[in-house]
């Protein structure tokens, strides 16, 4: 069990004049879960809460049953920002940085990740895989997903991301096909009204106000419906079983090599959690023998 409380969420809202839809999502305890695992330091904590958030809110748009995966790749002081979030909104993630780097003036997303690139992959558990590629070339995190959106030709879609290191926030606006306007010049207008309002959102009330509230001051006059909240969970994947899998992909000859090479036991570390498992020569003999990885052997974790 977590020893953090549960505030962790999407929540759907629509606009009921107009073709527009939103998604908001809180996280606190999968992202107080994630930071636990990694003494990151604090603009690294943000950034990570941020991608986080995004792929949350992803999943919150998507209907799909599998995983959503956002990589975050870059030359400069973090490497690499890898999130998954599967469909149940399981959630888990994992910064890489070079701390030499990081001073007091590496606080954004050009210092932290210049000539970035960001990757989005969709891996259902049925039917084709998809992957998009787009340049972190945008002020944020959230300018450079909106950017992605506007370059897949997709409907429009706007993010706005933040997060302080104890908690992760973040607000979606999405266009809907035609249905309730269907004059484009009305369509256009509708859609830069609810944009230009959702830009007046302040960083402060992002991180702390509720989202009945938060709705209300942004789009008081304006017929909302705001849906039941959506519980996001941090759960890593890795297991036991998984890493016997990729013992048994090197063959048996070549694990016991390893087996022996270690000093008697390998050790497969997740980078997500740092959860440990350890193999002896009994395991894999077992492993190969068909017999799972359940084993008497003292060593078992």
């Amino acid at each position: 069990m977590s020893e953090f409380p549960v505030k962790d969420f999407t929540q759907r809202f629509i606009f009921d004049e107009s073709d527009v839809r939103g998604e908001l999502v809180a996280l606190h305890s999968s992202y107080a879960e994630v930071l636990a695992r990694h003494p990151y330091p604090a603009p690294v904590a943000r950034l990570l809460g941020e991608l986080m958030a995004a792929a949350a809110l992803l999943v919150g748009t998507l209907k799909f049953d599998g995983l959503l995966t956002l990589q975050a790749r870059s030359s400069g002081a973090v490497p690499l920002l890898m999130v998954e979030c599967s469909s149940e909104r399981e959630l888990r993630g994992i910064a890489r940085y070079d701390e030499a780097l990081i001073t007091d003036a590496t606080t954004g997303l050009q210092q932290l990740m210049p000539d970035g690139s960001l990757a989005m992959t969709i891996d259902p558990r049925h039917g084709k895989r998809y992957q998009g590629i787009v340049a972190l070339d945008g002020v944020d995190l959230s300018a450079s997903l909106s950017s992605y959106f506007v370059m897949s030709e997709q409907l429009g879609t706007r993010f706005w991301l933040k997060a302080d290191g104890q908690n992760a926030r973040g607000f979606l606006l999405q266009q809907l096909p035609v249905a309730r306007i269907t004059d484009a010049d009305e369509r256009a207008a509708s859609w830069e009204h609810v944009v230009t309002l959702a830009n007046t959102l302040s960083d402060e009330e992002l991180l702390g106000v509720d989202n009945e509230t938060l709705l209300h001051r942004l789009y008081h006059q304006e017929q909302v419906r705001l849906f039941d909240t959506q519980p996001i969970t941090f759960r890593c994947s890795c297991s036991r079983e998984r890493s016997g899998s990729a013992l048994i992909s090197l063959g048996e000859q070549d694990a016991q090599q390893l087996v022996k090479e270690h000093g008697g036991a390998i050790e497969i570390d997740c980078q997500f959690c740092n959860e440990r498992y350890l193999f002896d020569s009994t395991d894999v003999t077992q492993l190969f023998a068909g017999g799972g990885v359940d084993s008497p052997s003292t060593t078992r974790h």
